[in-house]
């Protein structure tokens, strides 16, 4: 048995991981427009709603959980990004190899794609997580300070 069919089996499995990463991808950028409304909506009354409320560890239990969810968007979506990008460049190099560029431009295209997906929706993350970071700790000390 070659090395080449020896292994055959790994990149099958691996291709197959191709489309349910670009599938998570979709669904992180769709949760990263639903996690920025979220906070337009904390923003603008929601922060001040719970202050308003005086419940400290409410507000606490809500800051951790949204915090956390904002956290792995900012990190789970570039891990998936770089997976698809890469998953695809390995049989568009193999048909480069057999003469066929056309292949290779179509896998690079689907690359760049998932890459651009996988940050779009890291830096959502990011930047709400960032904000709500702010937000919640701001809420936090005028509460503690009795305001």
């Amino acid at each position: 048995m070659s090395d080449a069919t020896s292994f055959a089996w790994l990149h099958d499995a691996v291709t197959w991981l191709l489309t349910p990463a670009l599938a998570a991808l979709l669904f992180a950028c769709a949760v990263a427009a639903i996690e920025a409304g979220i906070a337009v909506g904390e923003r603008f009354g929601g922060l001040s709603r719970l202050r308003a409320a005086g419940d400290v560890g409410a507000l606490q239990k809500i800051a951790r959980h949204r915090l956390e969810r904002a956290d792995l968007l900012a990190r789970i979506p570039p891990m998936l990004g770089l997976m698809a990008t890469i998953i695809p460049l390995g049989p568009g190099l193999a048909a480069l190899g057999q003469g066929n560029p056309a292949q290779l431009a179509s896998a690079v295209t689907v690359a760049f794609d998932a890459t651009v997906l996988g940050l779009v929706a890291g830096i959502g993350g990011l930047v709400v997580g960032k904000l709500r970071r702010r937000w919640y700790e701001e809420a936090l000390e005028a509460m503690e300070d009795g305001q």
